[in-house]
């Protein structure tokens, strides 16, 4: 095609041919302009899996689409802890996705985990930015390396789903930055995300696709972004305010005769045709990106399986293990409870909803695994409400009455938590938490297997019983890791990437979430999840980074090392000392020291998996850069690193500390300016006003 010196469109497209480009052709694949190069894109679902649809569309996961694997969902995939995990299932994803004709798989998501009742939550991976940044960074990375496109979500603050397509979230401009921003940032900074998919929502009552300050400034001026930005499906209102914002291509197709709107607003001068030209040229500039290896290559349906099994493996998270009681011993009688037992639930509803190729039962793995050994099965409750719950709770605890132990599979239904809505509440179904109590009143031993996308809470159950398994929404291999995981074939070394609270009014948003009158106030600011948690003392059932495994670490030689005014390196040498295989996650946190503005008892700065055999040691060492000591200063509209004693921690979880380091830094001396309003303590903390004032008294 013809374009001008520096890339811009040329005259070989007319506006109204430029303005159609930058809406969608139908619901997943944008308009061609072939005499000018563009071909025809498709885009399509898949942070989990590619959800290919070639006859009815929509958006909500109700119409079929191509079989593909169901990987692990991100709620799933955080608990591994491992970006070299997560790139290799972004590399299955991208090459199912080329092999199905699709150029833009949109995911991953990484918005926050404001509050555990977003219906969304397992299309998520954390509540904190550090780890939901590094590893959607891993996603996109193993994704783009097929030569497909990712389009990282939903941008920006889109936390909840309650009366998400108008609600305004109000953040102010330091949470903003060191909370909901900081996961977009590091992706787009370091990957090179080919789209970014803004929300539907509002920011600050201003629709993100509609937002400047978010589009332009942030995204564009400040993060270097220079991909195509794609509205989420249906989210634009004002075709040609997105478009000045920096909004460049319009989802799905509209029929509201936008593309007339955008052509007639160049005509009277109330849009430049240059912002025209620009979105047309980002959509050639995706098109050349996405289509320059076009070959599919041929996908392994089997390996990709064993993948979703060995990723599922690593994710799954042991709460609790009293006695010993997992793994479970390779003969004698064991009774498995539950629907779920025999009819995973692997993943969430919705948009991300994926046509699996296969799906594992987890009974029938049991047995597989266990040839020796007493494998009975009943189906303790009925999701469907169809049959009689207490015959069924009858059936599972006469059989929990004679075996060795007991594996319950227990968790929420699709309809408890999808797209579209959010829950009320963090119970499991009455029948199922009436089930886990009765059987384990007979069992001699009872294990819990959870099957949920977002966290549920245990209270009422929980110390009846020996052990607690999250296996979450494992993806369609999901049985067979659970398997793996119970029989002691794979050690278990998944970690919370959320925490898991006792009640639902101890969570930091509970006053404030779903809002009210078209707002949702984020009055908690940075103190989301375990910063909250662990800076108002307030107890949890189990603490973001919590996992127990089947064999024992111990972390020693601790170092902290300045590198630079306000840098740091940390080394610490992790031993397997017990008699498994295992994998270990490296977790390191920073205390800050006093400062203008409130700061979380301590946040995560650092950490790393590794895979030791026992007897073997490794030595990890971890970067803590400026960003690790810095907050957002609202005042200069910067990152400032104060000046003092920063603790750097080794810790377990975001609540148990095995190590400290103290590391002091010159930080930024900031003077603010002195008014006659300022505070006497503004005066005498003055560098320069406040020893002068000091010296006359």
């Amino acid at each position: 095609m013809v374009t001008s010196d520096d890339g811009s469109i040329g005259a070989e497209l007319s506006l109204d041919e430029k303005s159609a480009l930058l809406s969608g052709q139908d619901f997943w694949s944008t308009r061609p302009a072939e005499h000018a190069g563009i071909p025809s894109l498709v885009l399509s679902d898949g942070p989990h899996g590619v959800r290919r649809q070639r006859q009815d569309a929509d958006h909500l996961g109700l119409y079929d689409s191509e079989p593909a694997t169901c990987f692990p969902p991100a709620v799933a995939l955080a608990s591994s802890w491992d970006p070299g995990l997560v790139v290799r299932v972004g590399e299955a994803l991208g090459r199912e996705a080329r092999a199905l004709g699709v150029d833009v798989l949109l995911g991953p998501g990484v918005n926050i985990k404001r509050s555990p009742l977003c219906g969304r939550n397992f299309e998520y991976f954390s509540e904190d930015p550090l780890l939901s940044g590094v590893l959607g960074a891993a996603h996109v990375r193993g994704v783009q390396s097929q030569g497909v496109g990712s389009s990282v979500k939903h941008f920006a603050v889109n936390n909840q789903e309650t009366d998400r397509m108008r609600v305004s979230a109000d953040v102010d401009e330091r949470t903003l930055r060191e909370i909901y921003f900081p996961a977009f940032e590091r992706i787009v900074t370091q990957e090179r995300p080919a789209t970014v998919m803004c929300s539907y929502n509002k920011v600050n009552g201003t629709f993100a696709a509609e937002s400047r300050l978010l589009l332009t400034q942030v995204l564009r001026e400040e993060w270097g972004f220079n991909g195509l930005v794609v509205s989420d499906w249906g989210a634009v209102g004002d075709r040609v305010a997105a478009l000045l914002a920096g909004t460049d291509l319009e989802m799905p197709g509209n029929s509201r005769g936008t593309d007339a709107e955008v052509a007639a607003a160049v005509r009277s001068g109330a849009l430049d045709e240059a912002v025209v030209d620009t979105a047309v040229a980002r959509l050639r500039d995706l098109a050349a990106r996405v289509r320059a290896e076009v070959t599919p290559h041929p996908v392994d349906l089997d390996a990709h399986h064993r993948l979703a099994r060995e990723a599922a493996a690593d994710c799954l998270v042991l709460l609790k293990n009293d006695e010993g009681t997992l793994p479970l011993a390779s003969t004698g009688r064991f009774a498995v409870i539950g629907e779920f037992a025999g009819s995973l639930r692997y993943q969430g509803g919705g948009s991300s909803h994926v046509n699996a190729v296969r799906v594992d039962s987890p009974v029938d793995e049991l047995r597989a695994l266990l040839p020796d050994a007493q494998v009975d099965f009943a189906q303790g409750y009925d999701t469907t409400g169809h049959l009689d719950a207490t015959r069924l709770r009858r059936e599972a605890v006469a059989l929990a009455l004679g075996a060795d132990t007991a594996v319950l599979m227990v968790g929420l239904t699709e309809a408890d938590e999808s797209e579209g809505y959010d829950r009320e509440h963090l119970l499991l179904p009455p029948d199922q938490t009436e089930l886990v109590r009765a059987v384990a009143r007979v069992a001699r031993r009872t294990v819990v297997v959870l099957l949920n996308g977002g966290v549920v809470t245990m209270e009422g159950w929980h110390d009846e019983v020996d052990a607690v398994l999250e296996a979450w929404l494992p993806g369609q291999a999901g049985g067979g890791a659970i398997a793996d995981v119970l029989t002691g074939r794979v050690t278990p070394s998944g970690r919370l990437a959320e925490t898991v609270p006792l009640r639902l009014g101890d969570t930091p948003s509970y006053l404030n979430f779903p809002g009210e009158q078209g707002h949702v106030r984020y009055g908690e600011g940075v103190m989301v999840g375990y910063r909250y948690y662990e800076s108002a003392e307030v107890p949890v059932r189990y603490p973001f980074g919590h996992g127990l495994s089947y064999t024992t670490f111990d972390q020693s030689n601790f170092h902290v090392t300045a590198t630079g005014p306000d840098t740091a390196t940390v080394d610490v040498t992790v031993t397997n000392t017990g008699a498994r295989f295992g994998k270990h996650v490296v977790q390191v946190y920073v205390t800050a020291p006093r400062r203008p503005v409130s700061s979380p008892a301590r946040e995560l700065r650092g950490f790393s998996k590794v895979a030791l055999a026992p007897g073997e040691s490794t030595t990890v060492e971890l970067t803590l850069d400026r960003r690790a000591f810095a907050y957002w200063d609202i005042t200069r509209h910067d990152w400032t690193v104060a000046p003092g004693p920063y603790r750097v921690q080794l810790a377990d979880n975001a609540h148990d500390v095995l190590a400290t380091a103290t590391l002091d830094l010159p930080g930024e001396q900031v003077a603010r300016p002195l008014t006659l309003d300022s505070p006497i303590a503004d005066w005498f903390g003055h560098p320069a006003a406040g020893p002068a004032l000091s010296s006359c008294f």
